[in-house]
């Protein structure tokens, strides 16, 4: 059976969570199906035809921003020649879905990630799109996927259809090499090991960037590393112009070098995650398999990620008062328990057994 993976910029993985996803699906799962991964070709370089066991098509757009949507419609009718099975992941390209079911049986399975169209980076048009795309996933698509309990319960309110819960896993994640960075030169942060807060992610509004700097520069209680595209926008730009300077914050453009980024990770004393759209997020499940104590924005998407068991805050104050009171012999305690539910729950192996189910049995168009 051939399972034609759309919706990511390619493989290897290399930036973002539904190119985890997918290689981790690739890696579990090629001896049971052919897969074939969608790639942007303005991305890739070399543009090797395999990699693992998967084929690699190569389409020549760019798989983010305004041509995420032709991206993913070229990709979907491509598959349709030779696919049994389409994951799409994300949902702008399910705009055309309509028009596929009319043409093909082929089982198509949509996983439409968080709710796109409430980030406030889309302005209205865009919102109202991408809002529209959903409703066609949800209405066309043979099996939707929810990666949260609380975006599952949103399709069952909104569309009144029910979805299959499936998160992500975090266990493809390492933690620093035990022969490397040994020596104090060699360590690449001025802040000591261990004494650190650490966040990562896309610098958006919605991620709440200027609420976690402004509360890290008022508390001083512990130095904050931040990991993000500082250059993508004006927002980011203005924050880093602020805040670069000072002693406790330290502003990193992104980190690709997978060793590298596990290092600064794993070695810090606490993760923030200040996400406040989507649905399960892969930098969160990442950080609780590393074991990392989790303070996280107060949104039911995070609450349901970590089981009710993080520090949560929802304004500035609340941020502060718990960097101001937190006690340093707590951590371990907290950490050990976010550890303990991505044990549980977010194992590569325990995703990939559930998109199995999905994908048999066949379907033929």
């Amino acid at each position: 059976m051939n399972i034609a993976i759309i919706g990511t910029t390619g493989l290897p993985a290399s930036y973002g969570g539904f190119e985890t996803l997918a290689e981790n699906l690739v890696e579990y799962l090629g001896g049971q199906y052919q897969f074939t991964v969608y790639c942007s070709s303005s991305k890739r370089v070399g543009r090797p035809n395999k990699y693992k066991n998967a084929d690699l098509v190569y389409i020549p757009l760019q798989a983010n921003g305004v041509q995420s949507t032709p991206y993913d419609i070229l990709s979907i009718f491509k598959a349709l020649s030779s696919a049994d099975v389409l994951l799409i992941l994300g949902v702008s390209g399910c705009i055309c879905l309509p028009f596929v079911k009319v043409f093909s049986k082929k089982k198509v399975i949509a996983h439409i990630d968080g709710l796109e169209w409430q980030r406030e980076k889309w302005g209205h048009s865009a919102k109202k799109f991408l809002k529209l795309s959903e409703k066609y996933a949800v209405k066309y698509a043979d099996i939707i996927i929810a990666d949260n309990p609380a975006i599952k319960k949103y399709v069952e309110t909104e569309y009144q259809k029910d979805s299959v819960l499936i998160e992500y896993g975090g266990d493809h994640v390492m933690p620093e090499k035990e022969d490397g960075y040994d020596k104090k030169e060699e360590w690449p942060l001025s802040f000591p090991r261990k004494s650190y807060a650490v966040k990562v992610c896309r610098i958006e509004p919605e991620n709440n960037v200027h609420l976690v700097l402004d509360a890290f520069s008022k508390s001083k209680s512990m130095p904050l590393l931040m990991i993000g595209n500082w250059s993508y926008s004006s927002y980011g730009r203005n924050l880093q112009k602020k805040y670069k300077n000072m002693d406790n914050i330290e502003l990193l453009d992104p980190v690709y070098d997978k060793d590298q980024l596990y290092l600064l990770r794993s070695n810090a004393a606490i993760y923030v995650h200040g996400h406040s759209a989507g649905g399960t997020n892969p930098s969160l499940v990442e950080a609780m398999y590393l074991g990392l104590p989790i303070i996280s924005y107060d949104v039911q998407y995070n609450r349901e990620t970590t089981r009710n068991s993080a520090l949560y805050f929802s304004s500035l104050d609340e941020l502060l008062n718990i960097l101001n009171e937190l006690e340093k012999d707590s951590l371990p305690r907290l950490g050990s328990a976010m550890k303990d539910i991505a044990l549980k729950c977010y194992k590569w192996k325990i995703i990939a057994d559930k998109f199995s189910r999905l994908f048999d049995p066949p379907v033929s168009g």
